[in-house]
């Protein structure tokens, strides 16, 4: 009973925080306006999150988790890996498209987090895909054999960036659109020609 509680409470906090994260600035919101809008106890905040900012970062993987979720869900379901990589792609920057996702992990995560713990925890959850997408392509002979690491750091950095500046852009459906046609033409220049895999 006391351990389905203490979940229950757990549970309000992070949806309360969820939507107060996505509404205000982080530096605005206090830790006794979260607890009031819970209608909990500033002891039950810190009992299980340590304060504003430990619940913030519970928000924030909980995004990272299902933006993880999505996209992999997006890759298996590709015809072949150059398929499967598109479909990753697209659906990473719907992700980036979505408000609560935009307002919490682009946005407000680096100034909250701090840069460092931000992008421990991205690349925790979506630098993997990266990592396993850059080696498939490289095994399967499709793109150039240039180092891995260099690579997934160039894609990494490109996404990183991208999301970035689709979080600030005007018009985001656009800013979406052409950042697809960009990392696919990025892509599209590594591929492999017939010509050269056969020297």
């Amino acid at each position: 009973m006391r351990d389905k509680y203490a979940e229950t409470t757990r549970q309000t906090l992070i949806d309360t925080g969820r939507r107060l994260f996505t509404e205000r600035d982080f530096s605005t919101l206090s830790a006794e306006e979260i607890v009031r809008e819970a209608g909990l106890t500033r002891g039950a905040l810190y009992h299980h999150f340590d304060g504003k900012k430990g619940l913030f970062e519970a928000v924030f993987v909980e995004h990272e988790a299902e933006a993880s979720r999505r996209i992999g869900v997006a890759v298996d379901g590709g015809s072949d890996i150059l398929d499967a990589v598109d479909r990753g792609i697209s659906e990473f920057l719907s992700v980036c498209s979505e408000p609560a996702y935009l307002r919490i992990v682009l946005q407000q995560g680096p100034i909250a987090l701090g840069w460092a713990r931000w992008r421990e925890i991205d690349q925790g959850y979506l630098g993997d895909v990266v990592v396993s997408s850059v080696q498939a392509l490289i095994g399967d002979g499709i793109i150039a054999p240039y180092p891995p690491e260099l690579l997934v750091s160039v894609y990494y950095g490109a996404l990183t960036e991208l999301s970035m500046t689709i979080a600030d852009s005007e018009d985001r459906d656009r800013a979406r659109v052409d950042a697809m046609e960009i990392i696919r033409k990025m892509i599209g220049g590594l591929i492999v020609q017939p010509d050269q895999s056969e020297n």
